[in-house]
């Protein structure tokens, strides 16, 4: 293993990418710890102790702990995210978007245009959100005001400074993509949630030097977090090969086709988007129920909503099996497949061409998202019974399971399918003695 790290090095090129990318991340890492202009940060800190579990510890862990300090990365790339989203969504409803994704290289570029105007757009508009929200933040116990001078100019100057930074780290994973190895986006998110994994560990180790925690119970939390991430990484890989033929066309003097291929239908083909959109929904209610204190009726609700209610664990599985179908059936159009197929020539063996292909298509793909949307659902559910049953901290627990270990396998394994195949161009052994690491690209 370590002389093929070292034939990493030995390629002029994918040295100089690498390095390359290392130094994007290192300047993302840098611009999240410095503040923004008008923030008492100490007294942000403060108030976050009390809300990494709502939505807006959902967002810190995304923005790399930027949000909880309000640095000038503090939105993170979120709104690119948001932005992306929407596009692709679009194209499912809308015919000019739809023959945007079909022109091609031109398409796509004027697809990247429309998100980089969307980013903006939504990163001003949760910029103001933020300002307004961080002014209307209530004076700690400790006597400390997040805002101390608050009004129009600091709402403003937040405005501007936090849509700034997002568009700077937009920019950054271009360069990444342009000039770096990985998906430049991606590996800025996966960048963010892993730094908060060495203060996790630490914490418990500190659990285990004060007597909290035994060396057995230790081990054992290792080895179910190995065992969670090695089940991750074999459903991530898992596909379902639909073999197609192609028949042989004679045109001119030439004979087109005639080859064997196949489909792969991925179990998990929505990724880790189910999870996004299930979270981002279950964590409203309690957020919104902390903004009345006071009410009775409302502190009920937040008791079913709270993470380590039952009741939450079931609407959080049965929202993630859904946005899995919802978001499966966007990405993955068994009638498009089907017509392209058919227009140059190929078929699955036993099914006839057209209407019938894509209904063979929809009927394999309804059966195996079923596993892998109960499959999300398990793993965002796990690590709230790792804190309940273990005691661990929510840090720690969260690499147990959830939206972050799946970006982080995910992003892990396409980064080392890009240098496998670097490697392999230049006739240099893979990290892999047999076959090839194929990873997902983008989240």
């Amino acid at each position: 293993m370590i002389e093929r790290f070292q034939n990493v090095f030995k390629i002029p090129e994918l040295k100089r990418r690498i390095l390359f990318t290392l130094g994007i991340l290192i300047i993302y890492r840098l611009g999240g710890h410095v503040p923004t202009p008008g923030i008492n940060t100490a007294a942000l800190a403060e108030f976050f102790t009390t809300a990494q579990n709502t939505l807006f510890g959902l967002y810190d862990m995304f923005a790399g702990g930027a949000f909880r300090k309000a640095t000038v990365f503090a939105l993170g790339i979120m709104p690119y995210i948001s932005a992306s989203i929407i596009l692709q969504l679009l194209g499912a409803v809308i015919p000019y978007f739809q023959k945007l994704q079909k022109e091609g290289e031109e398409g796509r570029k004027k697809i990247v245009q429309y998100t980089r105007y969307g980013t903006v757009a939504i990163s001003a508009m949760q910029a103001y959100g933020v300002s307004v929200f961080l002014q209307n933040i209530p004076i700690t116990q400790s006597g400390l005001e997040v805002v101390p001078i608050a009004g129009l100019g600091f709402r403003l100057l937040a405005m501007i400074t936090l849509t700034t930074g997002t568009v700077f780290i937009m920019w950054l994973g271009e360069k990444i993509d342009e000039r770096g190895v990985g998906n430049g986006i991606s590996l800025i998110i996966f960048i963010g949630i892993i730094a908060s994994f060495p203060n996790a560990i630490l914490d418990e180790v500190q659990q285990l030097i004060a007597g909290n925690r035994a060396i057995v119970t230790e081990i054992f939390l290792l080895a179910v977090m190995v065992f969670t991430v090695a089940a991750v990484v074999l459903i991530t890989q898992a596909t379902r090969k639909i073999p197609v033929q192609y028949a042989k066309r004679v045109i001119g003097r030439k004979m087109y086709g005639g080859h064997s291929t196949h489909i792969p239908m991925k179990v998990t083909t929505a990724g880790v988007m189910p999870i996004i959109f299930a979270q981002a929904i279950m964590f409203v209610p309690n957020t919104i129920t902390q903004l009345f204190p006071n009410s009775e009726i409302m502190t009920t609700v937040g008791g079913w909503f709270d993470f380590t209610s039952g009741i939450y664990w079931f609407f959080y599985g049965l929202l993630i099996v859904f946005f899995t179908y919802f978001y499966t059936a966007i990405v993955f159009n068994p009638v498009d497949i089907a017509d392209n197929m058919k227009k140059y020539g190929g078929f699955v063996p036993g099914v006839r061409p057209g209407k019938k292909t894509s209904e063979f298509l929809d009927f394999i793909l309804t059966r195996i998202t079923l596993p892998g949307a109960t499959f999300l659902a398990i793993i965002a559910i796990f690590p709230y019974f790792v804190m309940k049953f273990t005691n661990v901290s929510y840090n720690f627990a969260s690499f147990y399971g959830g939206t972050g270990l799946l970006i982080i396998v995910g992003v892990a394994l396409d980064f080392l399918q890009q240098i496998e195949s670097h490697l392999l161009m230049r006739h240099y052994d893979g990290f892999m003695k047999s076959g090839r690491i194929k990873g997902r690209r983008g989240i």
